[in-house]
């Protein structure tokens, strides 16, 4: 099966590439869609230019497209993108995990395309793929939080087993879905198995809403 995978650089984009890795799948391309706009409903937009940085860690080409990120019309840049590479994949895959907006669309778009649509992680347990990543030596740090329960000292902790544990207590008291599914936050990849080097941060600056309660980490420089 030929494919192209829908990439954010987060941990939900990167653990369905390597889930249809492991499948047989050949990844002919990344997609990459830069939203003008943090108020995209479809796509990721802290950090979104790093997706080249990892695509060439990971030796995958790499597709990418700017839209203005205005809802649902940013839909037809997708659409133009996909259509764009058509003839050389079989399969478009994503990493949507309970997001009925982002898949039933991303299904309509591979529909008119006549392309499979893959959603590998779909109503997959959120402690187990949190466990999948952790287990498999993912390194994802935290570069937007939007939600109770999340301050700014969350911003550019990297996850690992023990503040974890933090991380599914707050989901649990303050109800926010542990993948961050509905935008509560946004993450980076900045290891995984894929890579052949890990991204370094070298340079950032915090960006912080007081009266939101909310923020993002904004990665200047890597290495």
């Amino acid at each position: 099966m030929k494919a192209a995978v829908l990439f954010s650089g987060g941990k939900d984009s990167t653990l369905a590439l390597c889930e249809v890795l492991q499948h047989g799948f050949e990844i002919k391309f990344l997609v990459s869609v830069f939203p003008r706009s943090s108020e995209s409903y479809m796509f990721h937009h802290p950090n979104i230019e790093l997706t080249m940085v990892q695509a060439k860690s990971m030796g995958i080409p790499i597709v990418t497209k700017v839209t203005a990120g205005k809802k649902e019309l940013e839909l037809l840049d997708l659409e133009q993108v996909l259509g764009s590479i058509k003839k050389e994949i079989d399969c478009v895959v994503s990493g949507a995990v309970a997001s009925e907006y982002q898949k039933s669309r991303i299904d309509k778009i591979c529909g008119k395309l006549k392309l499979r649509s893959s959603a590998p992680l779909w109503h997959k347990d959120p402690l187990g793929l949190w466990e999948m990543c952790l287990d498999s030596g993912f390194r994802v740090m935290i570069t937007a939080v939007a939600c109770e329960g999340l301050d700014k000292r969350w911003l550019g902790k990297v996850i690992d087993k023990q503040n974890f544990r933090e991380l599914k207590r707050l989901s649990e008291k303050y109800r926010f879905h542990l993948t961050g599914e509905g935008g509560e936050f946004e993450t980076l990849v900045i290891d995984c198995p894929m890579f052949k080097k890990p991204l370094r941060i070298l340079k950032t600056r915090t960006e912080w809403d007081d009266k939101t309660n909310s923020g993002l980490l904004v990665i200047e420089k890597t290495g």
